[in-house]
């Protein structure tokens, strides 16, 4: 017998906006093969699958292991699911915090009311952020269908993680990345020799704005609407830069040109080897 499956969509106030994700609150007894089974049938980027109960701690936090699988295969780290996850877990037993186990390292995910709605914000893993060799930047051009030239010089490409990897790239003009039509197979295969969950594409709209979008191919979706692993990376990316000020608050913007328009709150620490903040909201799709 299959547990139940919740579908809410984050980083949005509207089921019609938003990430769409799957969540199962009791994956117990489930294996990896049925968390993939299920994963497939939802169709959504990722489900997340919460199991090992432990309880409330002494600090009133529940602790909790979670994986994520897309309908192809487990993903280390998903932010979108975790927000959906964290929302619906309040929605059943109250807002407080929850200390989730993932295969990257422990997130923290606090929940309150605000303004009649949950928003939950997760702190990532620490940041961490490396060069990328020309030719994978190169090949990843190719693959997009964007020339060299059209790259933001200010914001040159690295590969950022904050629980997953991403190559980053900035646009110089809103106009190129609104014009997304790449090459899904090449991009694809590009990816998984070089283990990047996603590829982010940046444009840079004010000192404290950005707009977003997500290739996914590696979870058998062109593109995701909101992405939350990527924008921890986005954040730590832009510090390690140089080219923004800590601590700082980003909103990014992103799911535009999808139909599913997504706000992402990203808070960079001090110090953002603590790791990045990001908040959103969430809302069941049914």
């Amino acid at each position: 017998m299959r547990p139940e499956i919740l579908r809410y969509a984050a980083f949005t106030t509207t089921p019609a906006g938003g990430n769409p994700a799957g969540v199962v609150l009791s994956a117990e007894g489930l294996d990896s093969a049925a968390m993939l089974d299920i994963a497939a049938d939802v169709g959504f980027s990722e489900t997340a699958f919460l199991v090992g109960d432990a309880g409330m701690s002494d600090d009133g936090a529940r602790h909790r292991t979670v994986r994520y699988y897309s309908p192809r295969a487990e993903v280390p780290f998903c932010g979108h699911a975790t927000i959906a996850t964290a929302v619906a877990l309040a929605h059943r037993v109250g807002p407080g915090t929850l200390m989730l186990d993932t295969r990257s390292g422990p997130v923290t995910v606090r929940t309150r009311w605000r303004d009649g709605a949950l928003l939950a914000t997760l702190t990532s893993v620490p940041p961490r952020v490396v060069p990328v060799h020309d030719d994978d930047v190169e090949a990843a051009l190719a693959a997009l269908r964007w020339r060299r030239d059209e790259l933001d010089p200010a914001l040159p490409p690295r590969v950022a993680f904050a629980g997953a990897n991403h190559l980053v790239l900035a646009a110089a003009t809103r106009e190129r990345l609104a014009a997304l039509d790449y090459d899904v197979d090449a991009l694809d295969t590009l990816m998984a020799a070089r283990g990047w969950t996603t590829v982010a594409l940046v444009h840079r709209l004010g000192a404290v704005e950005l707009a977003v979008r997500n290739p996914f191919p590696p979870g058998g979706v062109v593109e995701d609407p909101a992405t939350g692993a990527a924008a921890a990376a986005i954040g730590g990316w832009l510090a390690e830069l140089g080219t923004i000020t800590t601590p700082v608050r980003l909103t990014l913007h992103q799911g535009e040109e999808m139909g599913r328009p997504s706000t992402l709150i990203v808070d960079v620490p001090a110090d953002p080897g603590d790791g990045v903040d990001v908040s959103g909201t969430a809302v069941p799709m049914e």
